[in-house]
């Protein structure tokens, strides 16, 4: 029986270690009979490889580091030399500067800011413009988020560049749209990946997941978030763009922890 993903070309970025979201997704993706290119660059490329390595199916690292231009300008004929074309890809990539977390929200300089947004925002669309050209008979791109709708404890400057994120990709789904490609998020519950608790007090969210998920809630279980990935990759999704998907347990769908009353 052919995989969800059978004959899909994909591009992931964001594999980091074993640890990262999308490195299950690719994971996922490969036993669902996609075939897959990852995405990495300088120092951390080398452990993008040593996670590669461990995939059901081995693949390619390219270089790409979406604030430079030259590596973008290269991205389309590296993906059609080993690819072909595309039909999809995932976007997991964030960062922001120590200053711009943990609780330094007032004090964060401009520059901070402003690199949280163009690492973690911005580069969607950067992204979107050199893999649009080989999305023929148009595609999906699924972006990973985080719940921007809220203020939360620590978040701060990276929170404010999720919100970015949400509006770019509708602005995106609507741009895209009329060429057939898809553009969808995924706001996953805290997840005890190397970036996620590179982020000072991250336990502090992890908590308040596992307290109050109606589903419950596990950091260290990024399947979950793998398998809605892969949906939104493939067919199924043919008719969803512009939608942000929780999938956090339930946890934006409560207003209290579980078994607290307001009567």
């Amino acid at each position: 029986m052919a995989g969800l993903l059978a004959g899909k070309r994909l591009l992931i970025t964001g594999v980091i270690t074993r640890d990262s979201i999308a490195f299950h997704v690719a994971s996922r993706a490969l036993d669902e009979g996609a075939e897959l290119v990852l995405s990495s660059f300088g120092r951390v490329r080398r452990m993008t490889e040593r996670a590669a390595e461990r995939l059901p199916r081995s693949v390619d690292v390219l270089e790409l580091d979406v604030n430079r231009e030259e590596d973008l300008a290269v991205l389309t004929d590296s993906l059609r030399e080993r690819l072909g074309g595309l039909d999809g890809a995932l976007h997991a990539i964030a960062y922001a500067p120590e200053d711009a977390l943990g609780g330094r929200f007032m004090t964060a300089p401009a520059q901070s800011a402003a690199q949280a947004f163009t690492t973690s925002a911005f580069s969607m669309k950067a992204l979107a413009a050199a893999i649009v050209p080989l999305m023929g008979d148009g595609g999906s791109l699924v972006g990973l988020d985080f719940d921007a709708t809220v203020a939360w404890p620590i978040y701060d400057w990276m929170g404010v560049a999720k919100a970015a994120l949400e509006s770019v990709s509708r602005y995106l789904a609507r741009d895209l749209g009329p060429r057939g490609i898809r553009v969808n998020l995924v706001s996953a519950g805290p997840l005890g990946t190397v970036a996620a608790r590179g982020i000072p007090g991250f336990e502090r969210l992890a908590e308040l997941w596992r307290s109050q998920a109606p589903l419950g809630w596990d950091p260290e279980d990024p399947g979950l978030v793998a398998g809605t990935v892969c949906f939104l990759l493939s067919d199924l999704s043919r008719g969803i763009s512009g939608e942000i998907i929780h999938v956090d347990g339930g946890f934006h769908a409560v207003g209290a922890p579980r078994g607290d009353s307001l009567a």
